[in-house]
């Protein structure tokens, strides 16, 4: 028996040491060195589910059951302040009717009242701020008519934009069944929502003064999400994110904690999605993570920066024999006056090393110069242009980084005797001894001489004729 009890016990053991993970799945995450981010695991998150894009793109960075359907919580209020900047007047007013404000004690709210009118841009902040539910349901009713119409507009808004496995009942978020999303389907509406300046605004805003209305007085709201406003709690000042720009979390028995986060570090901007993490503080420490990593996966760079890598070099034709590098001029990049377009690329480190090796089948270059001494450093060789996806063309001078003399006694080239000519103010040559007797004196002396023996050869000719002698053909010639 006693046997028997000690391999109970250690099969007891063995199963409660299996069971742990599940009953503490943060415990997976001790092992995440913040050091090394780009060594994201699954495990380092407890979310069930979570994904990271590149905002600009859309690329899909790192995914954790990215297509899994979940309850998104107050995060589906992303969609209903971006349809509510998309269709209405952020200035028009709405009345706040008591069916709006009719919540549970447990819901968010804003704490507006039955009759208030409110503008509509005050309202998204009251909806995203606090996550006023209230606030929410008065959006639904004042742009759709009724709720269930505004909602109908929100599935067909998601559709569209692609969310096909994303299905809501409400404006707020409130539990359903029916009402589920995913982390990938979250990340494409945050995506378009942050493209909207006033949005933008919004949610990363760390406060906002509601103006005086019918009912109350001027009135500051706080912006409840801790990762982009930092909290005065220093048991939550961790959870503050220095490169965030918003955007919602979310929180509900079957939800979960949710967040719905961006952020932007050297021009790189990131949407994160955390669905159902153990914990509230969990949610940023994912979040967090999710960030550092894909920060670390990109990088910021520009055509300039690309092209001094493998900066262009062409031969001079006529240099100095004096020349120590034999003609080799090496062009450097400088952005043309007056061009528009935007240079900036954001690109992972691969990619980085693709645009350096086919730098030059990725631009345009177009040399305007004749690549032949002498050579001013500065001057400008040529240029080469860089077309950005959807963006307007953007011009770079191609400019000599040193100066090359040209070889003594060497024949002018043709584009130096067409400039030349082209300098001269004066059309005609001026007036040389080498000029007169090539042009005048020479042609004189030629058309004298010519003259001159043309006539002796005549008169020559002529004297011959008379000096020859007639033959008699007389009998009596004596």
């Amino acid at each position: 028996m006693k046997g028997r009890a000690k391999v109970r016990m250690l099969a007891l053991l063995l199963a409660v040491l299996f069971a742990l993970p599940a009953f503490f799945p943060a415990a997976l995450a001790d092992d995440y060195d913040g050091r090394y981010p780009e060594l994201l695991e699954d495990g380092h998150l407890t979310a069930t589910s979570a994904i990271l894009i590149e905002a600009d793109s859309g690329q899909v960075v790192y995914e954790k059951n990215a297509d899994t359907p979940m309850y998104p919580a107050s995060t589906t209020k992303i969609l209903t302040i971006w349809l509510a900047l998309t269709l209405g007047d952020p200035d028009q007013k709405i009345t706040v009717s008591q069916e709006a404000v009719n919540i549970a004690p447990d819901e968010s709210s804003a704490k507006l009242a039955a009759g208030e009118e409110v503008a509509l841009i005050d309202l998204c902040y009251a909806a995203m701020l606090p996550s006023g539910n209230d606030a929410a349901n008065a959006i639904a009713e004042g742009l759709g008519g009724t709720r269930e119409n505004f909602v109908n507009l929100m599935n067909s808004a998601a559709y569209s934009l692609g969310c096909t496995n994303t299905h809501f009942v409400n404006a707020n978020g409130l539990h359903d069944e029916n009402h589920f999303t995913t982390a990938h389907d979250m990340a494409l509406l945050a995506r378009v929502a942050m493209q909207n300046e006033t949005f933008r605004e919004i949610v990363s805003a760390p406060s906002h003064v509601m103006p005086r209305d019918n009912i109350y007085r001027s009135r500051t709201i706080e912006n409840r999400n801790n990762f982009v406003a930092k909290s005065s709690d220093e048991k939550k000042a961790g959870r503050y994110y220095a490169d965030s720009t918003g955007i919602k979390t979310g929180t509900t028995g079957a939800a979960g904690n949710c967040l719905v986060a961006s952020a932007t570090r050297d021009g790189i901007d990131l949407i994160g999605v955390v669905f159902n993490a153990t914990t509230d503080a969990s949610r940023y420490t994912d979040a967090r993570r999710l960030m550092d990593y894909g920060f670390s996966q990109f990088l910021s760079t520009s055509i300039q920066e690309i092209y001094e890598k493998n900066p262009r070099v062409v031969d001079i034709r006529g240099f100095d024999l004096a020349d120590e590098q034999v003609g080799r001029l090496t062009l450097n990049l400088r952005r043309s006056s007056g061009t528009s377009g935007k240079d900036l690329i954001v690109m992972t480190r691969g990619e980085m090393e693709y645009w350096v090796q086919n730098f030059t089948s990725l631009t345009v270059t177009d040399f305007t110069r004749e690549f032949r001494a002498p050579i001013t450093e500065g001057e400008v060789m040529g240029t080469l242009t860089y077309y950005p996806e959807g963006d307007e063309p953007v011009v770079y001078d191609l400019v000599a980084s040193r100066s090359i003399a040209a070889r003594e006694n060497l024949a002018p080239s043709i584009d130096q005797i067409v400039a030349d000519a082209e300098s001269d103010p004066n059309p005609f040559p001026r007036l040389t001894f080498e000029l007169v007797f090539l042009y005048l004196l020479l042609p004189a002396a030629a058309l004298y001489l010519l003259v001159h023996f043309g006539r002796a050869a005549i008169h020559f000719v002529k004297s011959k004729r008379k000096m020859k002698a007639v033959k008699p053909t007389g009998r009596y010639y004596r």
